[in-house]
């Protein structure tokens, strides 16, 4: 087995000394020439290196590039370059794969040119504090073996000036082995840190970006510190891996802050930071815990595809902006209390972890949580405009205290009991309250909008309003509880014309998808955007006019019969009737599944007494019928006048014994006036008599008969409905 040889280094692009090559090193010293002598800086007679330095002056043009640097000859050509202020001064310096041992002190020397320090290695520390570079500066790839200092000191405030850097400044794929101090450091344009790899103490802290800053693909193996820190243009740190501790606090993104696929191994703090631009950290990951407490985000707020296995703090952050949380993990509890969103919050397909409470926020807008899953017992307090839950799942029990709200809840997974609730005060977090001025304008009740294809059975409504509710499609309606308050929609009260046929609809309460049906039966326009829809007209529906897409007397007739058992499991009689009341009437209407004679007796029951529930319309009929019963006797009932009994006998021949035979005269039909008062008085006693199924007593014609006999029947059962109507609004 043999090996393959270890391969030979390329030569520079540059004439280079070549001191001490060998065969094992044929290139050597690969310093570049000085002038027309055939050796570089550091291998120059000390003749000919004298005479070079005192060649150069404040702002001399110098190239070493390879050239190895000891300390005290860096010193000699920085000596040989100050001005009359005794500050070092350099024209276009390059310094390409320089090799400097020891102490690199560049402190104050001022770069009026491009400064090329691209590939050198600074072996010892490097001193650049208080250095001012005019033009761009390259330091791609080089190599930082022990402290790298281009700022203050390690941790507080700076105890020196920092380097400033008026043109593009490079660093990628730059190895800081030791702390790199860019503490109060300014930087003008652009500044590349791709790549770079920071082993120990990275600190950024009061430093200041004016322009474009890539720390793309950065590695920070030690805690890395951008306290106080400012950038005035976008910001990217794609792919960036902070293996300890981050910190941003009280940062300043005035552009673009871009932590795509950013890796966050440690405690990471934005507590305070401010975020004028866009502040984005997609598909990022934090195992530690994120402080992002009283942080301001001006625009788009986007923690798509995040995870947060630690805890993760939002405390009193304010979002003005749109805050996207799409599909974000948040494996430890997650703080939210006194956050406020003032446009769109999307948590769409979020996945919480922990149990806890989850607010108060506060959300002007839409604050959305579809496809979220709770997988802990969870308290959430919600100050916000709308609330969508469409297909979000609570594994354990869950509370939401809402105000404001209109919630959708359709297709919810409940698989423990989550009660809403109307919140009645202004919630309060950490002895503040988070600021509800944008949604004071209107009352602090909550609307439900949709259950359809909830399992009602977990499901706890207190004190909503549910006028524009859907229940279609919704399971186990009749285990539905309803607690509080609980507010319906009401017919529209009063006469309306259908056709040319006028119509009086008294008050009930009543599904919202009845009067969907019934608007779009009727051909009702659509109520126009932003206004609201009359009291005296159906309220049409979200699909309207289209008869595929809104429910069917069927459907609506199903979920008012389980809202009535729920009403009657909860002892609430009144309600219960309101909703049989609207089951009969959808019943009454529906020719899919109610058979004609179904209907028919639907149509008589409705119109003799409002199904048992309207005592007036029943009470109305039998005024009525005891008026024509009344009406009926006086006219054909009582005969002509009180039959008389006759006594007639037989004395047989011979004896004594007499035999009688008393027979009654058949009543006799009425004839001449008939409507008398004494007739009346006669025909109102049977007429009462016949509504309490007793007789009267009183002779009557064969038709009289009839008529007292239908009245016995007819007049006791609409006193019933009547009676029943009463007791199905009083009962408890």
């Amino acid at each position: 087995m043999t090996t393959s040889p270890t391969p030979i280094p390329a030569p520079p692009s540059w004439p280079h000394c070549g001191h001490g090559g060998d065969a094992a090193d044929p290139i050597g010293c690969r310093g570049i020439h000085v002038f027309s002598h055939g050796a570089c800086l550091a291998h120059l007679s000390d003749t000919d290196r004298d005479a070079y330095l005192n060649s150069l002056a404040a702002g001399s043009s110098v190239d070493h590039s390879g050239t190895p640097f000891t300390p005290a000859l860096l010193s000699a050509l920085l000596e040989a370059v100050r001005d009359s202020t005794g500050r070092p001064v350099l024209g276009p310096a390059t310094f390409a794969d320089a090799q400097f041992s020891g102490v690199a002190a560049f402190e104050r020397t001022r770069f009026s040119g491009h400064a090329q320090f691209k590939g050198a290695q600074f072996l010892g520390e490097a001193g650049f504090e208080g250095a001012e570079f005019s033009a761009d500066a390259r330091f791609d790839r080089a190599q930082f073996s022990d402290a790298a200092s281009f700022g203050g000191a390690l941790f507080g405030f700076a105890d020196f000036e920092g380097a400033e850097f008026f043109g593009d400044v490079r660093f990628g794929e730059t190895q800081f082995s030791g702390t790199a101090r860019f503490a109060g450091v300014k930087f003008s344009a652009v500044v590349l840190f791709s790549g770079a790899q920071f082993d120990d103490h990275a600190v950024f802290d009061r430093a200041r970006f004016a322009g474009f800053t890539r720390f793309d693909g950065a590695q920070f193996l030690g805690p890395g510190r951008f306290a106080y820190t400012r950038f005035s243009e976008d910001a990217h740190f794609h792919g960036v891996q902070f293996a300890q501790d981050a910190l941003f606090m009280s940062s300043q993104f005035s552009g673009r802050a871009d932590f795509l696929n950013a890796r966050f191994a440690g405690t990471t703090w934005f507590d305070r930071g401010r975020f004028s631009g866009e502040f984005i950290v997609s598909a990022a990951s934090f195992s530690g815990g994120a402080w992002f407490d009283q942080t301001w985000f001006a625009k788009t707020a986007r923690f798509v595809e995040t995870q947060f296995e630690g805890r993760a703090r939002f405390p009193w952050a304010w979002f003005e902006g749109r805050a996207e949380f799409r599909q974000t993990r948040f494996s430890g509890s997650v703080v939210f209390g006194g956050a406020k969103f003032s446009m769109d919050a999307q948590f769409a397909m979020a996945e919480f972890g922990a149990s806890g409470r989850w607010g108060p926020v506060v959300c002007d807008r839409t604050l959305n949580l579809s496809g979220a899953v709770f997988e802990m017992p969870v308290t959430m307090e919600i100050a916000a405009s709308q609330l969508l839950c469409q297909r979000t799942r609570w594994d354990s029990t869950a509370t939401l205290r809402l105000r404001y709200a209109t919630v959708d809840l359709t297709d919810a997974v409940l698989s423990a009991p989550v009660a809403v609730t109307a919140h009645p005060v202004e919630f309060v977090a950490n002895g503040g309250r988070p600021d509800e001025t944008k949604l004071s304008s209107r009352p602090a009740e909550v609307q439900v909008m949709s259950v359809q294809g909830v399992d009602a059975a977990h499901l706890v409504l207190t004190d909503t309003d549910l006028t524009d509710c859907q229940f279609s499609g919704a399971f186990h309606l009749d285990q539905l509880r309803l607690e509080g308050r609980t507010t319906f929609a009401f017919t529209p009260t009063g006469w309306h014309r259908n056709g040319i046929r006028p119509v009086h609809w008294t008050r009930r309460r009543a599904l919202a998808e009845e009067h969907h049906w019934r608007a779009q039966s009727a051909g009702q326009p659509q109520t126009p955007p932003g206004q609201t829809p009359s009291k005296r007209k159906w309220r049409p529906g979200p699909h309207h006019p289209d008869p595929g897409l809104t429910p069917d007397p069927e459907d609506v007739a199903a979920a008012y019969r389980q809202l009535r058992k729920a009403f009657e499991d909860g002892k609430n009689e009144p309600g219960a009737a309101d909703f049989y009341y609207g089951e009969c009437e959808m019943r009454r209407h529906d020719r899919t599944s109610t058979t004609r004679s179904e209907r028919g007796l639907l149509w008589a029951y409705w119109l003799l007494s409002g199904y048992g529930l309207r005592a007036s319309r029943a009470l109305g009929w039998l005024a009525a019928s005891m008026l024509v019963t009344l009406v009926l006797l006086m006219g054909f009932g009582l005969p002509q006048g009180s039959p008389k009994q006759q006594a007639t006998g037989t004395v047989p021949a011979g004896g004594g014994k007499v035999t009688l035979t008393i027979d009654k005269e058949d009543p006799k039909n009425p004839s001449g006036e008939r409507f008398t008062g004494k007739r009346f008085d006669k025909a109102l006693s049977v007429t009462l008599n016949s509504v309490v199924f007793r007789s009267s007593g009183q002779d009557l014609t064969t038709a009289g008969t009839y008529i007292e006999m239908t009245s016995r029947l007819l007049e006791p059962a609409l006193l019933a409905l009547a009676v029943l109507a009463v007791r199905g609004r009083i009962k408890r």
